[in-house]
C-alpha cells in the first residue's frame, strides 16, 4: 500500500500516486508508464540507482519505479513552453531549490538545455499552425495518395488535440482565430438592423429565402459501410468536407456525385440538403453566407416563426428537385403556411441560382402538372420578390466548368500551385465531377448569338476593343487536331460541349433545360406547358402577379469572366480532355488565357441586368405588368478586408453589403415603395443592342 500522506515539497513526489494498487493496477502501470517514459525523454536519472526500496510495490517490475518524474519538473517544463519569462529567471529555477550542486555535468547539461527562447507564445501559436497546414500541404503534393492514407487520422479531433496542449499556447490559438473572424464580422454585426428599428421599422411581411449554387451543406444519410463514418455529417460545407476530401478523397467524390443514368442518388449513397438556418449561414466556421441577413432580420424582429430558408440540394436538375425531395411541393406548403397564419404574403428572397430556382417554382406553382394553384396562387401569395445577383441568363464561367473543369480561379493559380491541384484533383476529376451535377448546368448561357455576340459582335464590346466578347472560346494559331479550327460564339460553344461530353450528360441537359428565345407572346404561352423551358425567362414569362413587386439587386464593377483562350493538352494522352485553358496567353484584357468583362465578378452583367432592366418591359415577357425596381451597387471593396468590407459587390459577399440589407428590410417591413431606381453601369446602352425585340417591332439589320 502507498503512505496516505505525502510531503508537497518533496520535488520527486510522482506524477500520479495510487492510494491504493489493488483498486486499479492497470491503471497505474499506465501513468507509471508514461511518467517513465517522460523521464526518459528528460534525460532524468533514474529516482532509485541502487534499486527500489522493499516498500515500493513488490512484484513490479523496476523499470515501472526507476524513471517517475517529479510533478515539480514536469508543471515546469510545460509552463516553460506556455509562457515567456525573463531569462536570468528561467536560469535560476531551471533546477530544483533542493537539488545537489554534486549532480553529474551531463544532467546539469540537459536542465541547461530546457531553458526556453525567449519566443512570445504568439509566434509558437503561428508555428505550430502553420506545422499542421505544411502537413496537409505536403500531402497535396504527394506523389501517392497512400504517403497520407492514415487511418489513425480519422479519429482525429481538434478537441484531443487541444486537451493535450499546455494551456496557454490553446488559448493564444483560439485568440488568433477569433480575431480573424471579429476583424471580418464586426464591420457591420447588427448594426443595419439596429439602425432599422430605431427608424420604427419592424417585422411585418413573413420572409422566405432562397439561397444560390454551393451555398447550401450537403449531408450524409446514408447507412451503408461506404457512408457511416459520415452519418450526418456534411461532406459540402464544414470542416468534415475538408477532413473527407484529403483522406478519402475517391469516397468523397462517391458521394457527391450523382448517378449518371438517373441524376438521382447512387446506389448506397444518400446525400441530403442541410434544412434551416444552418444550411446557409456559414459555409465553414468563419465564413458567412447568409447570415449577415439573418442577424439584421433578427434585429427588426424576425425568429423561424416568420422566416425560413428553403435550402435545396443544388446538385439535382430542377425537375429532380420535385421528383426526389418534392422540394417545390415543401416549397409551396411553406409559403401558404407563413400566409395563413400572419394575414400578410410573403416576401421571397433568392440569391445567384435561386433565383433561376424561384422563376421555375413560379411556372411549376401554377401548372396542373406541377402544383395545381393556377394562374392567380402567385398574386394571391407572394408580395414580393428580391432578385439579388440573379443568374437569369447563366455565366460564361459555368460553361468553361463542365467543359474543361477550369475557370479564372484555377487558370491564373502559379505554376507550383497549379502542380499540387492537379495532383490533388486533376482538371478530368474536376470536369466529371461539375457534370455529375446536373444543377449547375441550369447556369449554363441563356440567349445564345442574339444575346452574348457573334464573332464581328457584342453588345458589352467597347470602343476601340481588337476583338470582340461575341468570340466565347478562343484559339491561337498553330493548334492542332484536338482543337476547333475557328473560335466559338456561345451557340457553337454549346454544340461543341455536346459533342465532346458523355451520352448521359447531354441527355439531362437537353431534358431537363433550354436556351432559346421566344420572339412571340404564342410562343411563351405555349413554352409555358413545357418544364424544359420554365427556367428561360426568354421563352417564358413572368406569373401572372400584376401586384407583387420584383426587385433586381446587384453588383457592377469587378472584373468576370466573358471568354477564354484554349490550347490542345500538353499531354493528350493522359487526358480525357481535348482543349485546355490557354494560361500562357495575357495581353490587354485577356489574363492567363481568360477574357475579363463586366459583372460582379462571378455572373456576367448581361445576365443580371438585362431581365431586370429591359427584358420585362416586353409584354410577352411580363403580361401582368409586374413593377421592377432595378439597384445596382458598384463595387468598392476595402483594401485590407478578406471579405471586402461593407461595400462590397462582389458576387457572394455582396450578401453582407450594408446597403443591400438596409433595403432588404425596408421591403420585409414593408417600406419598399421608398425604393428607386440606381442604374450606374452602361447596362442600359448594351441591352438597346441586344437582338431581343418587341413583337410588334421589327428587328434591326444585325450589324457586322
Amino acid at each position: 500500500m502507498w503512505p496516505a500522506q505525502i510531503d508537497r515539497r518533496d520535488y520527486q513526489r510522482p506524477l500520479l500516486v495510487p492510494l491504493n494498487l489493488s483498486d486499479n493496477p492497470g491503471a497505474w502501470l499506465a501513468q507509471n508508464k508514461l511518467s517513465a517514459t517522460l523521464g526518459h525523454a528528460l534525460c532524468l536519472p533514474p529516482r532509485y540507482p541502487d534499486g527500489p526500496p522493499a516498500s515500493l510495490s513488490p512484484g513490479l517490475p523496476l523499470r515501472h519505479h526507476e524513471h517517475r518524474v517529479p510533478r515539480r519538473i514536469i508543471i515546469r517544463f510545460l509552463r516553460r513552453r506556455a509562457v515567456p519569462a525573463d531569462p536570468q529567471t528561467e536560469s535560476e529555477s531551471s533546477t530544483p531549490r533542493d537539488e545537489s550542486p554534486d549532480k553529474s555535468e551531463k544532467h546539469a547539461h540537459v536542465v541547461q538545455h530546457l531553458k526556453p527562447k525567449t519566443r512570445k507564445r504568439r509566434n509558437t501559436a503561428i508555428f505550430l499552425l502553420g506545422s499542421l497546414f505544411g502537413i496537409i500541404a505536403a500531402g497535396f503534393f504527394a506523389k501517392s495518395n497512400d504517403l497520407i492514407d492514415f487511418p489513425e487520422l480519422g479519429e482525429l479531433s481538434m478537441d484531443s488535440l487541444f486537451d493535450v496542449l499546455p494551456a496557454g499556447l490553446v488559448k493564444d490559438m483560439r485568440d488568433l482565430v477569433q480575431g480573424e473572424r471579429e476583424f471580418v464580422d464586426s464591420y457591420d454585426a447588427f448594426s443595419v438592423g439596429l439602425q432599422a428599428r430605431a427608424e420604427g421599422l419592424h417585422a411585418h411581411h413573413p420572409m422566405i429565402m432562397v439561397p444560390g449554387v454551393i451555398s447550401t451543406g450537403l449531408e450524409s444519410w446514408g447507412t451503408t459501410n461506404v457512408s457511416r463514418p459520415y452519418f450526418r455529417k456534411r461532406l459540402w460545407g464544414s470542416w468534415s468536407m475538408m477532413r473527407a476530401l484529403v483522406l478519402d478523397k475517391e469516397n468523397w467524390k462517391r458521394h457527391l456525385m450523382l448517378d449518371q443514368e438517373t441524376g438521382l442518388d447512387p446506389p448506397h449513397i444518400k446525400l441530403r440538403a442541410a434544412q434551416g438556418f444552418d444550411a446557409t449561414d456559414f459555409f465553414i466556421t468563419g465564413y458567412w453566407i447568409w447570415n449577415k441577413i439573418f442577424e439584421n432580420l433578427a434585429s427588426i424582429g424576425y425568429d423561424p416563426t416568420n422566416s425560413f430558408t428553403a435550402a435545396y440540394d443544388w446538385r439535382l436538375a430542377y425537375p429532380n428537385l420535385e421528383i426526389r425531395d418534392q422540394y417545390f411541393t415543401r416549397l409551396k406548403s411553406y409559403i401558404e403556411t407563413a400566409h395563413e397564419f400572419s394575414g400578410k404574403k410573403a416576401v421571397l428572397v433568392s440569391h445567384s441560382m435561386g433565383g433561376q430556382v424561384l422563376f421555375y417554382f413560379f411556372h411549376w406553382v401554377a401548372s396542373e402538372t406541377g402544383g395545381r394553384g393556377g394562374d392567380d396562387w402567385v398574386e394571391r401569395h407572394v408580395e414580393a420578390w428580391i432578385n439579388v445577383s440573379g443568374c437569369m441568363l447563366g455565366a460564361v464561367k459555368d460553361l468553361t466548368a463542365v467543359l474543361s473543369g477550369e475557370m479564372r480561379d484555377t487558370a491564373q493559380l502559379n505554376a507550383f500551385a497549379v502542380y499540387g491541384l492537379e495532383k490533388f484533383l486533376s482538371k478530368d476529376e474536376r470536369a466529371q465531377l461539375f457534370r455529375a451535377m446536373p444543377g449547375i448546368s441550369s447556369m449554363l448561357p441563356i440567349g445564345g448569338d442574339a444575346v452574348w455576340g457573334n464573332a464581328t459582335w457584342a453588345p458589352d464590346d467597347q470602343p476601340g476593343q481588337d476583338f470582340s466578347f461575341g468570340s466565347l472560346l478562343n484559339f491561337r494559331s498553330g493548334m492542332n487536331w484536338t482543337t476547333p479550327d475557328r473560335n466559338l460564339t456561345v451557340e457553337s460553344a454549346m454544340e461543341y460541349l455536346y459533342n465532346t461530353t458523355e451520352e448521359w450528360y447531354q441527355k439531362h441537359i437537353k431534358t431537363s433545360y433550354s436556351h432559346g428565345i421566344a420572339h412571340t407572346e404564342a410562343e411563351v404561352e405555349a413554352n409555358e406547358k413545357d418544364p424544359r423551358k420554365w427556367i428561360n425567362p426568354l421563352e417564358t414569362r413572368l406569373p401572372l402577379a400584376p401586384s407583387m413587386k420584383i426587385y433586381c439587386f446587384y453588383g457592377v464593377g469587378k472584373p468576370t469572366e466573358r471568354g477564354y483562350y484554349y490550347r490542345s493538352p500538353e499531354m493528350p494522352s493522359l487526358t480525357n480532355l481535348n482543349i485546355t485553358i490557354d494560361t500562357a496567353f495575357t495581353q490587354g484584357q485577356v489574363d492567363h488565357g481568360v477574357v475579363m468583362g463586366e459583372g460582379d465578378g462571378t455572373v456576367n452583367l448581361i445576365s443580371t441586368g438585362y431581365m431586370c432592366n429591359r427584358g420585362w418591359d416586353y409584354k410577352r415577357y411580363n403580361p401582368a405588368g409586374s413593377k421592377v425596381t432595378v439597384v445596382e451597387m458598384e463595387h468598392e471593396p476595402e483594401r485590407f478586408n478578406p471579405r471586402g468590407g461593407p461595400k462590397t459587390a462582389d458576387h457572394v459577399d455582396i450578401l453582407g453589403r450594408q446597403h443591400l440589407n438596409e433595403l432588404i428590410l425596408r421591403i420585409a417591413a414593408g417600406k419598399g415603395n421608398t425604393i428607386s431606381d440606381y442604374v450606374v453601369s452602361n447596362i442600359l446602352e448594351y441591352a438597346d443592342k441586344v437582338k431581343v425585340y418587341d413583337e410588334d417591332k421589327q428587328p434591326e439589320e444585325e450589324e457586322e
